[in-house]
Parts: structure tokens; sequence; C-alpha cells
């Protein structure tokens, strides 16, 4: 079988998509279930990761790589490959291709909260998801929680849906320096930076304790996507806290397992999300995590989290400082770790995908 993969978000660097992607690609790489499938993997310019281009054939198509560039420009020459199915990986799939599609998506925030997004952005994720679900033969939700939203917001039949959850990369596979934990009392936060994410809140949260604890540091991972843009550096600056702060717009796999292996305590103050793939990396890692108080916190993590109410800075405060410096709470959240890690499983959510796009281009 031919599978046409879009894969625009292993151009550049690589975040979200592309790392939930890259995995997928990982798993299939070695899977015995793959062998029998050819990969062509279609983007606007050459891929930043290393693969086997023997068995995922890249294809460079020439344009912008936007939405014009998926629905216009990328069906003909995917229809001149003769591929049986074609799978997106992120939210949206060409809506001419007259092939069978399965289409992931992470979560439906520009439906559920339009306000996050620009007029003209919320219209075009709105409308090109919705018509790819549609269209698509089955669709991958990342939790329950997507899935059931999805039914509800967009009225799609949840038969059709497979709730697959993201993979963690098993603690084996990592590097050798997340087996060791610094005591220095350094909070990490990893991820794009939306609004809903309040991470303004947890530079707040953590003023208190970078006040009384001179070697307390936070560092932020991620580029500021924010809408209505947010003012992190001037919130840094409020709090008095410059010194104790690192912003990292982006890093590289390899410093971000550093950065992994020298935390204590990972901070996730998001309102909203589809999965939460960030904080259970920092589990596998060895890092036990404060999340907001929400049903898909709580699907991910289940009891191996610390969680607070949305919005609660004095709560997030001292759910930091028992994270920083409790070793009891630390070693009952660890404990749970490993019944919370099994169920997801690299190799079985990458089984489980293929075995959906298996299934789309059979029927």
């Amino acid at each position: 079988m031919r599978i046409g993969v879009d894969a625009r978000e292993l151009t550049g660097r690589p975040t979200g998509v592309g790392r939930y992607l890259a995995g997928l690609l990982a798993e299939w790489s070695t899977a015995d279930s793959a062998r029998r499938h050819d990969f062509v993997l279609y983007s606007a310019q050459p891929l930043a990761v290393e693969l086997d281009t023997r068995k995922f054939v890249p294809r460079v198509v020439d344009g912008a790589g936007g939405t014009w560039w998926e629905q216009m420009t990328l069906p003909p020459a995917a229809h001149a490959d003769h591929l049986d199915v074609w799978f997106a990986p992120g939210y949206t799939s060409p809506l001419r291709l007259r092939i069978p599609t399965v289409v992931t998506v992470h979560d439906i925030s520009f439906v559920v909260h339009p306000e996050w997004f620009t007029m003209r952005e919320g219209a075009r994720r709105r409308w090109v998801c919705r018509h790819s679900a549609e269209t698509a033969r089955a669709i991958v939700a990342v939790s329950t929680f997507t899935k059931n939203e999805m039914v509800e917001w967009l009225n799609l039949p949840a038969g059709k849906i497979h709730v697959i959850p993201s993979r963690i990369v098993p603690a084996s596979k990592r590097s050798a320096a997340t087996r060791e934990r610094p005591n220095e009392p350094r909070v990490l936060y990893v991820g794009s930076i939306f609004n809903r994410r309040r991470v303004v809140d947890l530079i707040r949260a953590f003023a208190p304790i970078a006040r009384t604890h001179s070697n307390a540091s936070l560092d932020i991972v991620g580029d500021d996507r924010t809408f209505p843009r947010e003012n992190l550096r001037g919130a840094i600056a409020a709090e008095g806290v410059g010194a104790q702060v690192r912003w990292h717009k982006y890093v590289d796999d390899a410093r971000l397992q550093v950065l992994y292996a020298n935390a204590r305590a990972f901070a996730f103050l998001s309102e909203y999300e589809g999965f939460g793939l960030t904080p259970l990396e920092a589990l596998a890692a060895g890092v036990p995590a404060l999340l907001a108080d929400t049903p898909v916190a709580h699907e991910s993590c289940g009891d191996a989290a610390l969680y607070v109410p949305v919005g609660d800075l004095r709560a997030a405060t001292q759910a930091l400082e028992r994270l920083l410096f409790d070793d009891s709470i630390r070693a009952r959240l660890l404990q749970a770790a490993p019944a919370v890690l099994r169920r997801f499983d690299a190799s079985r959510a990458a089984a489980a995908t293929l075995a959906v796009i298996e299934a789309a281009a059979d029927t």
C-alpha cells in the first residue's frame, strides 16, 4: 500500500504536530506491520528530520505550504503518485483528493473558543477542519475529551472517531541525563505560548518562590503565539524575576532533554488542551507536574500530578512549593507515574494509527 502523508510540520523547527508525526514515523520505521507499506511524505520545503528515504520517500512540492498549497497545489502531485490512502496528522487534509483520507484532530479550540483567534484565522481553521473531518474516511482524536467535543460541536458520528492518545517516548530511549535529578528548585514549562496556557499566570505564581529562594529558576520553552498579544517580558520585569526566568523560544530535542533532566517540577496551567503531551514527557523524565484542574488534564495524567483551579495564583504558588520541596509529595506522584505512562506506549499508538489508516484504505 502507498500511503501519502502531509509532512509540512517536519520542516523548519518541528514542534507540536511535527513531533507527533516524527514519533509515528520513528515507530513505523521498525514495526513489522509497516514493512509492507510505502510512505510518500509531501512538503513545500525539505524535511528537517533524518529518515530512511527508501521507506519514507520525500516529495517537495513547490509552494508556500499554506492552505492554498494544501488544497490546490498538492492534490495533482499526490494523484500522480498513485496513492492508496492519505494521512493528515494535523487537523486538515486536501479536500480534492480522490482517495480515502484519515485526519488527526488534536483539539477544536478554534471552534469552542473563537475569541482566541483572529477573525480570519479562526474562520479558515473552522471551515477547513470541519470539511476535512466530514469527508475523511476516519478521524484520529488524541483524547476522549477531543472526541466528545467533535461529536458535540461538529456533529460528527462517534463511530468515525478513533481515540489514540499521543505517544510518549519510553524512558529507555531518552537521554541518560534524565536518570539523574538535581536538587536545585528548577521549574520548567514546555509548549507553544497561547493565552489559554496562562504562562503569565505561571510567572506570577513562581515570583514568590523566586523571592524567597535565590537559587530557584523557571525555564519557559515555546514561541509566543498569543492573541491578543501578551507581554511576557513585561510580566517577568514587573515581578522582578528577570535573573531567574529564562525564556527559550525554541530548543532542539537534545537541549530539551537536558532541560527535562535538570527540572525538579513541571508547570502547565493551561485551561484548554486537546491532550497535553509535554506534562507526560516531563513525567517520563521523572519530573512531577502541576496542571490546571481540567477534564483533559485528569484524563492524561491521572494521579501523577497536582491540580489547581484555573487562575488561582496562590494555589499555584503553594503547589509549586510542594513539588519543589516536599519529598513525600514528589514520591507519591512519581510512584503513580508508571501506571499512567503505560497508557501512552509509543509502539501501541503507532500500531493503532496505522491500523486505522489500513482500514480506511480497505473500506
